[in-house]
């Protein structure tokens, strides 16, 4: 397969939206793989996803050339050079910082074990929680003990599920710390220092921008031909 350098990047100024939708295009590619599809024009793949053939090769131009004119990509390798490209084909261990309602259902979430992604340290200040461990053995340490822990384990990544007022702080430590990527089901705006990176998880807030949508009174458009529609593939809360 044509390629300019496996993973490299062309252009250092790529947008954030395409790095967004990366994620979406290996979910997609691994489940045409496991349906046994072996190649995928762009037009394919982007019927699939819900976009332009267009938006797909300009997406990946970003990071070199893939597939070959007139055979499309092959699906098994394109799977893997995205993964490259983001960083997948390593194992990444992650602190949590809550083990509230929330933090339990993240820490018991099994959609974790088929990614690269483990949570290896939680953290808490509720006393009765400190020093017990999960199912899966993961300890439930002091909050106070975060920038230490993190920093001694080298991890880069943190899941924030603590109450708003707690969220600064916990960002604050997990940063001090040595994290530089963190998911915040907090109900806040974090100040991060640059070459931090934040995706916010607010479930509230995405039901919010929906119901401008709801009208009691209002029909549903009618279906297209293909019987479904596609969800845009934008920014939003949750991705």
């Amino acid at each position: 397969m044509a390629q300019a350098g496996r993973g490299q990047r062309t252009d250092h100024a790529i947008p954030d939206i395409v790095i967004r939708r990366l994620p979406i295009y290996v979910r997609t590619l691994s489940l045409m793989a496991e349906r046994g599809v072996d190649t995928v024009s762009s037009d394919d793949l982007a019927h699939q996803i819900g976009v332009t053939a267009a938006q797909i090769r300009r997406d990946l131009s970003y990071f070199g050339k893939f597939g070959k004119q007139g055979k499309g990509y092959e699906v098994a390798t394109l799977v893997a050079e995205i993964e490259h490209i983001l960083h997948l084909d390593r194992r990444w261990d992650v602190a949590l910082v809550g083990f509230g309602h929330l933090g339990q259902a993240l820490a018991a979430y099994r959609g974790f074990g088929a990614t690269t992604f483990g949570i290896v340290a939680i953290f808490d200040r509720n006393p009765a929680k400190i020093g017990q461990t999960t199912e899966d053995g993961v300890p439930i340490l002091d909050a106070d003990e975060i920038t230490r822990v993190v920093r001694e384990r080298d991890i880069r990544m943190g899941i924030i599920a603590v109450p708003a007022a707690a969220g600064q702080e916990a960002a604050d430590a997990l940063i001090a710390g040595g994290v530089r990527a963190i998911l915040n089901y907090a109900p806040v705006i974090l100040r991060v220092p640059e070459g931090v990176w934040v995706r916010e998880i607010d479930p509230t807030g995405a039901m919010q921008s929906m119901t401008y949508y709801l009208n009691d009174d209002a029909e549903p458009d009618a279906t297209p031909p293909n019987g479904h529609r596609r969800a845009a593939l934008e920014p939003t809360p949750g991705w």
